[in-house]
């Protein structure tokens, strides 16, 4: 069964992509998904507040920047907690590309156009095969408007397209007021696909030491759904391909968001449960469930459930909202 995807440019042998996080960081697990059949291994990110304390003299300049950041720098971890440093990132791009065959896309993590943007120019120069642009802020500041947010994101995506030739990912968060033309003038600036929706890791409150603490949890399935509602709303709308990230861990997970519209799929909570291995497992029942009923291959299958194809385009609108609220009843 050809189940071969067309993402970011790249022609994939399989949708399935080993998502943003710890998983290339050991050159064992890097063969290991290669193994397994992985289609793609996405780098952990560097961040922007990284990159620019990295620019200053000592860490007391970092005091400078954090009066005008919009989150403040104190919360940050000090340069020495980064697992990766600028210099050791790109030495491990090339590392990873001598040692396997896969793609390999480098990550940037930020909130701001900026010089930071430059070490794209860095990660394209170090061999990696496309990059992911991570665009996750919290405005904090009631006097700041959702248009000049959006305007925010869509020059960063600009800046990059315009500094490297390397395809382009911009992975992006659901909280915006009109995702969909979000994604249109990503998609007009040059973006070669997004990625639907980066995982937001919310801080929780010790109420006895009235502190704010870290709170960290893997993707669950029940994430998926608000990534399938966007997927089919998008689908045939942009020319950029589309990407999916948290709550993908089966292959009915994965059926789900290609007939939905994408492209590539990304896995991180899966594999760090299940390990590399996983990957064959699900590229062994996805291509299964397709023989089984009788497509000729993946690509027949994508975008089949978006909002544009389905047989009832009102489920992804206000249909099912309205059809749950009245229809339920209490055991």
């Amino acid at each position: 069964m050809d189940i071969s995807t067309t993402y970011l440019g790249l022609e994939l042998p399989n949708p399935f992509i080993s998502g943003a996080g710890p998983l290339a960081d050991h050159m064992d697990t890097v063969r290991r998904l290669e193994d397994a059949g992985i289609a793609a291994i996405v780098m952990r990110s560097l961040f922007e507040e990284q990159l620019m304390a990295e620019g200053l003299a000592t860490y007391r300049s970092m005091d400078v920047p954090a009066n005008s950041h919009s989150e403040a720098m104190s919360y940050f971890p000090a340069l020495d907690e980064f697992v990766v440093g600028p210099e050791e990132y790109l030495d491990r791009i090339r590392r990873i590309k001598d040692a396997v065959n896969v793609p390999l896309v480098g990550s940037l993590n930020g909130t701001t156009p900026g010089g930071w943007l430059d070490y794209a120019r860095q990660i394209e120069q170090a061999g990696a095969d496309a990059l992911e642009l991570h665009i996750y802020s919290v405005p904090t500041d009631p006097n700041e408007t959702g248009e000049a947010r959006v305007a925010d994101t869509i020059e960063m995506v600009r800046a990059v397209r315009e500094a490297v030739s390397i395809p382009l990912a911009a992975k992006l968060s659901p909280f915006y007021s009109s995702f969909a033309n979000v994604a249109k003038q990503l998609d007009e600036v040059g973006a070669d696909a997004l990625v639907l929706f980066n995982r937001f890791y919310q801080p929780d409150i010790d109420v006895e030491n009235l502190e704010v603490v870290e709170s960290f949890t893997l993707s669950t399935s029940a994430e998926l759904s608000l990534r399938l509602r966007w997927l089919a709303i998008v689908s045939g709308h942009v020319g950029a391909s589309l990407g999916v990230t948290g709550g993908v861990h089966t292959s009915i997970d994965a059926i789900k968001a290609v007939m939905c519209g994408a492209h590539g799929v990304q896995l991180v909570s899966a594999l760090l449960k299940r390990g590399p291995q996983h990957v064959a497992t699900l590229r062994q029942e996805l291509s299964d469930w397709l023989e089984e009923h009788e497509y000729e291959n993946l690509r027949q299958m994508q975008g089949s459930m978006s909002l544009l194809r389905c047989p009832d385009p009102r489920a992804f609108v206000r249909g099912n909202y309205a059809h749950v609220l009245q229809t339920w009843r209490s055991a």
